[in-house]
């Protein structure tokens, strides 16, 4: 073996250095890329060119382009659609329900972030879980695992497919075209499903039919009858006289009624008052609640409750203000705070009005509840309002903010644009970024998505994670650092056959992918595994495709966003994921071996 240099021992630094803070979380996986960007041309091991390079690839455009048009497409309301149907096809049958929805959650997620294809279907799953008195725990992990599968049927399904061509250029190999992996994607959806048909008895846990029946998780529909509805109160001109000052907040805590608005003289009014405003004499409330706590506080305040809103009238209508579930996302900086702490009063004027964690419901003193990953927050307020906050995408909204905000008459145009983009990767042989690009700018030409929300639907922590990442792959390449390492690991497991070297480096990834973010994974090994093949004499262009299909996938562990979006609402433990997700982790390995093997003839 050759000696190492000391460009070498530098460089097993850094990427030790990458491994450790992905791992202990001390800094953003952004700024960890970030840093990496930075430093590896100030140590020479990169061209300051090439330190940069990752901003400007084909991978980071195409990554960028795919969640403008999974935006546009969300936009028009087409996923929405097709919940329906779904339940209808599927029945009355537990495993027809997981077969459908597995299936289309798993195409959605072929195209757009499988983040955004479950949070989309959770409010579905959750009443089909209280209708067909199924426990939560038995359909979300399926549906959410066929989520994360999904997005290994095509190369613009998840981020390290869509950076794998990009890391093969280096090495002269053919890239991939968009539809060379869905036989394999396929087949690993239909054995991830198959897996939960078969075994779901064993790998799944069993739940709680009663919980389902008694205590249904928060679907929207449910939850606003329980609630109550709005109402205009007169406070008479003496209420004060004769009394301790009357806070928001105290007929919050007396009469569980919500205060979303109140007048000011003369003609003021002010949205969403903070919970320490008093109520003063001779205004007008608009308040949400029940009928009955409604009219108790009306007697026991001696207040005036009429008989339909009137100088509320514009704020009550549908189309200006409404409610919203919404699920606190991963990762989310409202996770650990308490809603005193976010008050979205004062920053988004909007109004909540119950959290939803598991079995529970809790709609008094809400204030001081900490929030966790997979809690809901019901939420009133001006449909603006709750846009602005749907933008910030520190929750996950389950229901759409308003039908009149979705552009459904945009539909056919969102429909054409993403078959243009497809046309010219498949049939023109466009490169996949300007094919991609084209058909995100073609949903702006035609206002399914305005400019803005182009910008604001991108996750820019992604972009800088993978673009920051993609020179520390440079230097590991250029300084003969991959090529070591591969003929340690060979010299170590001696002369193998093809098929078990590919097996090796899958098992080898879905490790790393467990530990550090998969596309940190990916950029680290593929030029690794490349070496190792070329040095076996093995197609290096599968060993490749090995990685990036195995770190695409993540089941052990709750650290994938859709398995902690799904962990609170199916009150799952960390051993769940452990126990479910090795199965699947087993058969998706051997189902993709077996699969290249037959498509590629390894």
């Amino acid at each position: 073996m050759e000696t190492l240099t000391p460009q070498m021992i530098l460089v097993m630094i850094m990427i030790g250095i990458a491994v450790f803070l992905f791992i202990v979380e001390w800094v953003r996986v952004d700024v960890v890329a970030i840093l990496m960007m930075v430093s590896l041309p100030l140590l020479h091991l990169v061209t300051p060119k090439e330190a940069f390079i990752g901003l400007g690839s084909n991978a980071v455009i195409s990554i960028i382009a795919v969640i403008i048009i999974g935006a546009g497409l969300d936009k028009t309301g087409l996923i929405n659609r097709l919940v329906g149907p779904i339940l209808r096809i599927a029945g009355n049958s537990k495993s027809r329900v997981i077969i459908a929805i597995s299936v289309t959650v798993a195409g959605i997620s072929s195209f757009m972030q499988n983040i955004g294809a479950a949070a989309l279907f959770l409010p579905a799953i959750q009443r089909i879980s209280k209708n067909m008195k199924i426990p939560l725990s038995q359909l979300l992990m399926p549906i959410g695992f066929s989520a994360i599968l999904g997005g290994t049927i095509t190369l613009v399904g998840c981020s390290p497919l869509i950076l794998l061509n990009d890391l093969l250029a280096p090495f002269g190999l053919k890239p991939f075209g968009l539809f060379d992996v869905t036989p394999i994607g396929l087949a690993l959806v239909a054995s991830g499903i198959g897996c939960f048909i078969v075994l779901g008895r064993f790998i799944l846990p069993k739940g709680s039919v009663a919980d389902t029946e008694e205590k249904p998780q928060s679907a929207l529909e449910n939850t606003l009858k329980e609630m109550g509805e709005t109402y205009e109160i007169q406070i008479p001109d003496d209420f004060t006289d004769y009394r301790e000052p009357v806070l928001v907040d105290d007929l919050k805590r007396r009469y569980l009624v919500n205060v979303l608005a109140m007048t000011e003289p003369p003609d003021f009014k002010t949205l969403s008052p903070t919970g320490d405003q008093a109520i003063r004499s001779d205004v007008h409330l608009l308040v949400y609640g029940r009928k009955k706590d409604v009219q108790r506080m009306v007697e026991e305040e001696e207040m005036h409750l009429k008989e339909a809103p009137k100088i509320f009238k514009g704020e009550t209508e549908e189309g200006a203000s409404g409610t919203v579930e919404a699920v606190v996302a991963p990762r989310s900086p409202l996770a650990g705070k308490t809603l005193r702490e976010i008050n979205l009063r004062d920053r988004f004027q909007v109004v909540p009005l119950a959290v939803y964690r598991g079995d529970e419901t809790y709609r008094a003193e809400i204030g001081d509840i900490v929030l966790s990953v997979g809690d809901a927050v019901l939420i009133h307020g001006e449909w603006q309002r709750l846009q602005v906050l749907q933008h910030e995408k520190s929750l996950l909204f389950t229901t759409p903010v308003d039908v009149e905000l979705l552009r459904p008459e945009k539909a056919i145009f969102a429909g054409i644009w993403l078959a243009v983009a497809l046309s010219m990767v498949l049939i023109f042989k466009i490169q996949l970024s300007v094919s991609l690009m084209t058909g995100a700018l073609g949903m702006i030409i035609t206002r399914v998505l305005s400019i803005d929300e182009a910008y604001q639907s991108v996750d820019w922590r992604t972009i800088f994670l993978l673009a920051g990442l993609i020179p520390l792959g440079i230097a590991t390449e250029k300084t003969g650092t991959a090529a070591w390492i591969a003929h340690a690991i060979l010299h170590t497991i001696g002369d193998v056959q093809p098929i078990v070297l590919l097996t090796v480096i899958g098992i080898l990834s879905t490790i790393f992918t467990l530990v550090i973010s998969n596309v940190g994974a990916t950029v680290l090994l593929v030029p690794l595994v490349v070496n190792m093949a070329i040095a076996a004499h093995t197609d290096p262009r599968m060993a490749a495709l090995v990685v990036g299909l195995a770190t695409s996938n993540s089941f052990m562990l709750p650290t994938h966003q859709v398995n902690a979006l799904y962990m609170g609402p199916g009150r799952y433990r960390s051993v769940d994921f452990m126990k479910a997700g090795a199965v699947i982790s087993i058969v998706f390995i051997v189902v993709m071996i077996g699969m290249i093997k037959l498509v590629y003839g390894v």
